[in-house]
């Protein structure tokens, strides 16, 4: 019997999606489970970022089953994940560079004033930037100045924005797509507490990594997507490089379940 700990609080079952003659998907599966951080690796053409799509409600599928904490669901565009909890941090983050840190995590979503003001669309900033502070202080997201514009800061400082407003709206999960990409030592560690710190807040990720060493840092599960198909899943303890890397290519399809 399953516990509620280990019930997935998102499952997709036999996903499959064509480009005209091109099958990106060929009945993936997926499970992400409560408080987990899971990764889905894969070679280039596995149907990685097809996946995240169908997830983020981008693009849907042809066919297949999408459940979220067992129950049928249908993401019929990029509202409906979050209606569910799920919010999405982007390779591009989709960080609106001429606007400060609180303004982007209230991006879409801007808090109003109360009374006449609030009718006539006058934003209520203070509160919208005292919520911000709080996010990136539960984050640990350290910014030296919080009314500066996003354009001028570091990659690993607009990671962080990113990160912090997906977690202020996200209740179940957050997808990462590729968050290590282009940045430097340091601010990979970053991330890698980043990451830690959405799990402490009682909320799962799901990330895509081409960082095959950070993924073994920081995922409880690794996923294995090829040609459009899930091969193997691994656990932390029973992941190896070479196990992995051969499922990834084909040389053989491992699994730790």
């Amino acid at each position: 019997m399953t516990s509620e700990a280990d019930a997935p609080i998102l499952e997709l079952s036999g996903i499959t999606k064509s480009f005209g003659t091109v099958r990106a998907l060929r009945g993936a599966d997926l499970t992400v489970r409560r408080n987990e951080v899971v990764a889905l690796v894969g070679d280039n053409g596995a149907g990685k970022s097809t996946m995240i799509k169908v997830i983020s409600g981008v693009l849907q599928p042809d066919a297949g089953r999408i459940a979220v904490d067992g129950q049928p669901v249908s993401f019929d565009s990029p509202l409906e994940p979050r209606r569910h909890g799920i919010e999405t941090v982007y390779q591009d983050l989709a960080l609106a560079p001429d606007l400060d840190p609180a303004a982007n995590l209230f991006l879409g979503r801007e808090v109003l004033r109360g009374g006449l003001l609030g009718r006539l669309g006058v934003l209520d900033k203070p509160r919208m930037r005292g919520r911000a502070e709080e996010a990136f202080s539960r984050l640990g997201v350290g910014l030296q100045d919080t009314r500066s514009q996003v354009g001028t800061m570091s990659g690993g400082q607009r990671q962080g924005i990113a990160v912090a407003r997906a977690v202020l709206w996200a209740s179940r999960l957050v997808l990462m797509d590729e968050p290590t990409a282009a940045l430097g030592v340091v601010q990979t560690g970053r991330v890698r507490a980043l990451i830690e710190s959405v799990r402490e807040q009682g909320v799962s990720v799901l990330l895509v990594s081409h960082n095959l060493p950070f993924v073994f840092e920081v995922a409880d599960r690794i996923e294995v997507l090829r040609l459009g198909r899930r091969v193997a899943v691994f656990s932390r303890a029973e992941a190896t490089a070479e196990g992995v890397l051969g499922a990834m290519t084909g040389v053989t399809d491992m699994s730790g379940q």
